[in-house]
């Protein structure tokens, strides 16, 4: 729980947000019944105080900016109370508690087109994915130099998975295998803990404890590593080696771009004449349409 101490700008910024949110609502959208009694637009601090299930003093103070302890799941049933975007979700939290609202559990609908138009754009393989890991988008140039993820069933379309269980190519190494889950995992675990309460992430996990010797051998560990940055060089990718790294869209912490570049002149080389070959493609498919 963390005790707010909000300064005088902030403040006021804090109190005319609240009031805002409380403003734009009606009682009727929020399940209460409209009488003709109220003499201002919108919600009442008492009505947002009974939703939430705090008292009207405790919400009363939050609305002034005073010192007072807030936790992240009272400020959540605000939220969910104001019906605030997500966005203004992340504004609450940053303006309370001077930190990220906690990361929900991403959907595929909640991918910005942008976010598509820019993976699709790369001259490099890329893939989107949520903290869970889960893939719910790829590009052209991962198609054909990786795996095309449309062809995996979409409940078994996890890159940890794929990676320690579904493709058997990597387990031909053992010594490259071990090397690998380690890394992984050791990324696994930051985004695990930034990601409470979600029982697909658990369901995940008991099910890699029961499928795979390994993860239940190196879950336990302590090893954890916040970047994910690494040279990956696999028989799956026809001799090339790649450098990758992970960005999170703005506005989308609950999602990373995985990004792959190659990493040597042979692999560089390789990796423009796919480029070549997928314009070329796209050049024919394109006249024949016109």
């Amino acid at each position: 729980m963390n005790k707010v101490s909000v300064p005088e700008t902030q403040r006021r910024q804090l109190i005319d947000f609240l009031k805002g949110c409380r403003a734009r609502l009606t009682p009727a959208q929020v399940g209460l019944p409209d009488t003709n009694r109220r003499r201002t637009p919108g919600l009442r601090r008492e009505d947002v105080a009974a939703l939430a299930g705090v008292s009207v003093t405790w919400y009363t103070w939050l609305e002034q900016g005073r010192d007072i302890q807030v936790s992240a799941d009272v400020l959540e049933r605000i939220c969910s109370t104001l019906r605030m975007s997500p966005d203004e979700r992340e504004y609450l939290f940053a303006l309370v508690q001077h930190r990220p609202a906690p990361p929900v559990p991403a959907r595929t609908s909640d991918v910005s087109p942008s976010v598509t138009r820019v993976i699709d754009a790369l001259a490099v393989p890329a893939i989107l994915m949520t903290a869970r890991w889960d893939i719910i988008g790829w590009n052209a140039l991962m198609r054909r130099i990786f795996r095309d993820y449309g062809e995996i069933p979409i409940e078994r379309r996890n890159l940890l998975r794929i990676l320690l269980v579904d493709d058997p190519r990597y387990r031909e190494d053992v010594a490259a295998y071990e090397a690998m889950a380690r890394r992984i995992l050791s990324k696994f675990r930051v985004d695990y803990s930034q990601t409470p309460d979600d029982p697909a992430f658990e369901a995940l996990i008991s099910e890699l404890n029961a499928e795979c010797p390994i993860f239940h051998r190196l879950w336990g560990r302590a090893e954890v590593v916040g970047r994910s940055e690494a040279i990956a060089n696999h028989p799956a990718m026809g001799g090339m080696t790649f450098e990758h790294t992970s960005f999170v869209p703005e506005g989308s912490p609950n999602l990373r771009i995985l990004i792959f570049v190659p990493y040597d002149e042979a692999s560089i080389a390789k990796v423009r004449a796919i480029v070549a070959e997928e314009q070329a493609i796209s050049s024919r498919r394109s006249s024949k349409v016109n």
